[in-house]
């Protein structure tokens, strides 16, 4: 059924409640059922190469459901039981995909993303006292291997860990390479090593027990994204089969083939795709182990979409960017549309891809937390270009005022901002996040999920996005802490405070940077700073692209830092030098807070041969709006 309007959204919820819309209890039952209607339709398939004629290996829904049975046996032989983490540190592969459904079949799964640091991924398998841990076996060109064995090392509670060798995806002559080009990893820990698929191979495939009825916490996610301590959430059952009957129920069929290169450590994959296709029995298609981050995706994209008769694409708007600097160089007319999370998508790069592939884009909103999926523009109907959509069935919307505790002070008005707070079968009201202290403030009214953003609900109950309450930058769908600049920043001794605040960018929405208030009497340059941070910040993608010294950095009456001052002070600066660079005759003196729309840039121009649309080509690819004003 394709829902239109907020009433046809509220008639579906009217109609039954949530837990009729579905009769598997957990994810395998869930894979079961679609494997009994769609035994040798193609289910998963992954291509280790981007090449439009590079191999690739397909599973069945058949395969797909035996592989993970064999996995979830080997899991419970190693201990592993409803209450015990299953980690996954994996660049995407077959193997990612069936680890995250054997281990929340087994126990409880964690998917962890390979780019953080040693000290990073530790501390996830500390908190989740992982007992079990699936990665990589060492192989060229990536370090995995070894950090994982440095992060095990801090970990004593994991006692098995189990390799994926992307070698057997390798034909000869490279296949014979591999044993002579294999980085050798020192060894801190005493965990015990071995090959996931060999010891796949000794299980049974049918699953040797009867799993239960109840409705468990079967994944921790971690979020808090690329710098700082993640922290973990925890998802349920329910909330997992949920994303998939959302699209399932609106949009995809078995017959859909959905291309796929986001990484399976993040929700928007693991969720909203692969549970969809789990749901459906529509296919999933992963090129490299990178996702979009391979090499040749980008120039091989439109080919690999023609290869697979992909009717969906998963993207983000990074990638979106990415692939209009391309020519659109293969029949894509197998494509019904894109889906798009993550982060804003500034409106003309919306429109710029319309244009070029002729594809629609249904743009929606997520979250760890709620175990992804919030929001989306109908499929039918109308499309709100720069909104993030209707809320799905069975999602509550409110826009509150919070005080810090999750009391609401008052629910705002059509159109007005507050924070956005939600309601589905995603959230796990009260415990959120493993660690109990985390939750404490986090609920308003004791249910709605605070979600840390700004935003508001038009008239026609669509949800807009205006800003974060919180302060995390967000650089290409990946979250950064700007405690981890502001805390290098703090033990140089020419700094007295900072403030660092995510700068518009037109092709990663948001990139560090970070404004710099000196002790009186001292002498230090915007250079030697930045040399600092390169020196000391440990995530490359946290590095601030910019440093600016200035007088004082504004201050709340108790000596807050207010970052949305240092906000207009960054779009000022980046629209004005976009304007500058493209030769128009413009710039933006001033940054002013509009009740609807957040943070707004005013442009003056005193060349009134200057067009509205000669503007909105520079300023249309950044996500925060502008307005044009008398100079």
């Amino acid at each position: 059924m394709e829902i239109a309007t907020i009433n046809e959204k509220l008639a579906v919820e009217q109609e039954m409640d949530v837990s009729g819309r579905w009769s598997a209890n957990t994810l395998f039952e869930l894979l079961s059922q679609t494997a009994d209607k769609y035994p040798q339709r193609k289910a998963l398939t992954f291509m280790l190469k981007s090449g439009p004629n590079d191999p690739e290996e397909t599973l069945t829904w058949t395969g797909l459901r035996e592989r993970t049975a064999q996995y979830a046996n080997l899991f419970r032989s190693l201990g592993v039981g409803e209450k015990d983490v299953v980690a996954y540190i994996l660049p995407n592969c077959n193997e990612a995909v069936i680890s995250f459904i054997a281990g929340a079949t087994a126990g409880i799964v964690n998917p962890i993303n390979p780019l953080l640091s040693a000290e990073q991924i530790g501390s996830i398998l500390r908190e989740t006292k992982a007992k079990v841990v699936v990665t990589l076996a060492p192989f060229p060109k990536t370090d995995v291997a070894q950090k994982v064995a440095d992060a095990v090392a801090l970990a004593p509670e994991v006692k098995t860990i189990l390799e994926v060798d992307l070698k057997r995806y390798l034909k000869p002559p490279l296949a014979w390479l591999i044993p002579l080009l294999r980085p050798k990893v020192e060894v801190k820990h005493s965990a015990v090593v071995k090959d996931i698929n060999a010891e796949a191979d000794k299980q049974s495939k049918t699953l040797k027990w009867v799993e239960g009825p109840e409705d468990r916490i079967a994944a921790y996610f971690h979020t808090g994204g690329t710098t700082g301590m993640p922290k973990v959430a925890q998802h349920r059952f329910s909330g997992m089969i949920y994303n998939g009957w959302c699209a399932e129920y609106q949009i995809i069929t078995a017959e859909d083939v959905l291309l796929c290169p986001m990484p399976m450590f993040h929700v928007f994959a693991a969720y909203p795709i692969l549970m969809t296709c789990i749901a459906s029995g529509a296919q999933m298609v992963m090129p490299t182990p990178q996702g979009y981050r391979g090499d040749g995706v980008f120039d091989n994209f439109w080919k690999l979409i023609e290869r697979h008769q992909a009717s969906f694409m998963v993207t983000v708007p990074t990638a979106v960017a990415a692939l209009m600097q391309r020519e659109v160089n293969a029949d894509v007319s197998s494509l019904k549309y894109a889906l798009c999370g993550s982060a804003p998508l500034p409106v003309e790069l919306f429109k710029k891809f319309e244009k070029a592939t002729g594809v629609r884009i249904l743009e929606g909103y997520g979250m760890t937390e709620a175990t992804c999926l919030i929001s989306i523009n109908p499929v039918a109907g109308e499309r709100k270009i720069g909104s993030v959509g209707l809320p799905f069935p069975y999602s509550d919307v409110k826009i509150y005022d919070c005080d810090p505790e999750g009391g609401v002070n008052t629910e705002r008005a059509v159109n007005e901002v507050g924070e956005i707070c939600v309601s589905n079968p995603g959230v796990v009201v009260g415990a959120t996040y493993v660690e109990a202290d985390k939750n404490r403030g986090l609920f308003a009214n004791e249910i709605y999920l605070r979600t840390g953003d700004l935003g508001r609900v038009d008239e026609d109950g669509f949800v807009w996005i205006t800003g974060r309450a919180k302060d995390l930058i967000i650089r290409g769908g990946h979250n950064i802490d700007p405690a981890v600049i502001e805390d290098v920043l703090a033990g140089h001794p020419a700094v007295a405070l900072s403030g660092a605040i995510g700068q518009p960018d037109a092709y990663s929405g948001e990139l560090p940077c970070v404004y710099v208030e000196l002790v009186d009497d001292a002498t230090v340059t915007e250079v030697e700073l930045m040399a600092h941070l390169q020196e000391h910040v440990d995530e490359r993608a946290a590095i601030p692209k910019y440093v600016e010294i200035i007088d004082e950095l504004p201050k709340t009456a108790v000596g807050k830092i207010l970052k949305n001052d240092l906000r207009k002070l960054a779009i000022a600066r980046i629209y004005t030098d976009a304007l500058k660079k493209a030769g128009l005759k413009a710039s933006v003196p001033e940054v002013v807070e509009d009740k609807k729309h957040g943070l707004v840039a005013q442009v003056k121009s005193d060349d009134s041969s200057l067009s509205d649309e000669a503007i909105t080509a520079v300023l249309g690819d950044f996500s925060r709006p502008w307005e044009r004003v008398k100079a």
